[in-house]
């Protein structure tokens, strides 16, 4: 409008006007906003700025004042774009959990909204399904895994009279269920809640462009007093302040963010804000939660146990057999156990529902399944299957949560990357986190966790050891993740509330993904400062040559541009790093 009006029609006087009048208005919203950032007991970057604004158009150099004011809103233009599109990439994700209830009314069964669940309800949950509400098991027996609330790694089996809690998850067999709360009264809606505590109260941190404007600022506010009060000129303080502007920080650290946020996408990792970058860079300490993210999350052959002269090779290869066929949560983790070459043939197969697997292989009659199925004389103290060969006890196979294979390497990886105090909050035994925390590398272990008990820890941290990540992947992690100065959510197969609370997300199942996300923020932060001490060191440079008169407001305004071309380009470095992942 203003071109059009100062070129276009020839009225320098409707452009000011045009110029000044919308300027005006960006000027007093940032005024607004800055205010309120003073008020929370932070300084922002932006009061410089408006004070540039203000001086180029008192003084009729409304087209420096326009090309500031472009500076400014394209910086807050890219960090919304940043945040928007991270926002985007993570709704995607959380878009594929299921909501949906099964609602079964005098045998018909029907699809509702889980908030639609009403006490009394009949709900159908079918295999390998999330329970949508808390509520009574009626008819059925299947493993539920609820390692997403309580960290139990082990499932659990559950049958009729059982209690089932929303964000558990079933196992192999469909449970009918009655409702016994409704879905904003659950188990998940109260961990949400929790979440919801936690983040509305933050650690605070001062970004690292708000730290650098203080004494930019009152830099620029002296070379400009001096230089008005030795020419008597006040657009002299307008020429200063017009290459004083702060665009490193208002450009060069949000491009580096970006484009550090930019990297991370690639690598799998969505970042949802640049000021994660900044904490994550700098992170002194680093928690983990213990099933589903220290380790595996699903069960695997752990000890072999043959009761009689079989060995050790043979009780497991006969006990696969029968199970090849089985759809059971364990049976899967049995036939993985051993190669699909050493599977033997199994005949007359029959299933018994809450039991287990009777079969014919290699002319011998093998059961496999629970203690009294088996005839076994005594239980495991750990999950487990009894094995029987012609009615004769033959042995059992064992079954643990396994480590991930990179747990010990991303530990040692994240020491030597800075972050010195690791520890590991489960809600499993003390016994078996122990175990796991001492084969991976951990420095602290703490066990028999609650969510809000997990909140304790990470708030009871003390000043020198923050800021603090959490690493967690079910639906008990969500608070934490939340309370945390950096929450890392394992997305892939993690629940919707810990990857809504968590500040970012790892999409491949990978915990050294963890350590690639320190690489990559602690890489953007290096970059990203060193373009604003560039931009700083030149801005200074153009103040002083402005004091003296020597260039005049628009000039000045487009060495700003400059300054800002070579801070952008010198930022952009940070969307390859220095450093692979």
């Amino acid at each position: 409008m203003a071109l059009v009006l100062e070129f276009g029609l020839h009225s320098a006087r409707w452009a000011q006007w045009a110029v000044t009048a919308i300027g005006a208005v960006i000027a007093l919203l940032m005024l607004i906003d800055m205010i309120k950032t003073l008020r929370s007991g932070s300084f922002g970057v932006d009061l410089l700025a408006i004070t540039a604004v203000v001086a180029t158009m008192a003084v009729g150099e409304y087209w420096a004042g326009l090309i500031v004011l472009l500076m400014l809103t394209g910086g807050d233009a890219l960090e919304d774009y940043a945040q928007h599109k991270a926002t985007r990439d993570l709704k995607q994700l959380l878009d594929q959990t299921p909501t949906v209830a099964h609602r079964d009314v005098n045998g018909v069964v029907t699809d509702i909204e889980a908030e639609a669940a009403a006490v009394g309800d009949t709900l159908i949950v079918k295999p390998g399904e999330v329970v949508p509400v808390d509520g009574v098991i009626t008819a059925g027996t299947s493993l539920v895994n609820e390692a997403s609330l309580t960290g139990e790694s082990r499932p659990l089996e559950k049958g009729p009279g059982a209690a089932l809690m929303s964000g558990t998850i079933n196992g192999d067999v469909a449970l009918t269920m009655t409702v016994r709360k409704r879905a904003a009264d659950s188990q998940y809606q109260a961990i949400v809640r929790l979440v919801q505590e936690s983040t509305a109260k933050p650690a605070h941190f001062v970004r690292m462009a708000d730290r650098y404007a203080v004494p930019f600022t009152i830099v620029a506010y002296l070379i400009a007093g001096v230089a008005w009060w030795l020419s008597g000129d006040p657009v002299r303080l307008a020429q200063v302040l017009v290459v004083a502007s702060p665009c490193p920080l208002i450009l060069a650290a949000p491009v580096g963010m970006v484009s550090g946020m930019s990297r991370a996408s690639r690598a799998g990792i969505i970042v949802k804000s640049g000021t994660t970058l900044e904490k994550l860079a700098v992170a002194k300490t680093i928690a983990f939660d213990k099933t589903g993210t220290i380790t595996q999350g699903v069960l695997a052959v752990a000890d072999v146990l043959p009761a009689g002269d079989l060995s050790t090779t043979r009780l497991l290869q006969l006990a696969a057999s029968v199970e090849q066929q089985s759809t059971h949560i364990l049976a899967r983790s049995l036939t993985h156990a051993v190669a699909a070459k050493d599977l033997l043939p199994a005949t007359a197969v029959r299933e018994v529902t809450g039991a287990g697997v009777a079969a014919q292989v290699g002319g011998q009659a093998v059961k496999v399944g629970k203690a009294d199925f088996a005839g076994a004389p005594t239980k495991q103290a750990t999950t487990a299957v009894y094995i029987s060969i012609d009615d004769q006890y033959a042995g059992a196979i064992t079954f643990a949560d396994v480590t991930r294979p990179e747990a010990k390497q991303t530990i040692t990886r994240l020491h030597d990357l800075g972050l010195q105090h690791a520890i590991m909050i489960s809600g499993d035994s003390q016994t078996v986190a122990d175990e796991v925390g001492q084969a991976v590398g951990i420095d602290r272990v703490y066990a028999h966790q609650l969510p809000a008990d997990k909140i304790k820890v990470l708030d009871g941290l003390p000043a020198e050891l923050r800021p603090a990540v959490m690493v967690g992947d079910g639906v008990n992690d969500a608070p934490a993740l939340a309370l945390a100065d950096v929450g890392i959510a394992m997305g892939a197969h993690g629940a919707t509330a810990a990857s809504e609370s968590a500040d970012a997300v790892i999409l491949p199942d990978n915990l050294e993904k963890t350590a690639d996300a320190v690489v990559i923020a602690q890489d953007t932060m290096r970059i990203a400062k060193e373009a604003v001490w560039i931009g700083i060191g030149i801005c200074t440079g153009l103040m002083l040559i402005a004091a003296g008169g020597v260039i005049p407001t628009i000039v000045g305004a487009m060495f700003q541009e400059v300054v800002d071309t070579v801070t952008i380009l010198y930022a952009l470095r940070a969307r390859n790093g220095r450093r692979t992942v």
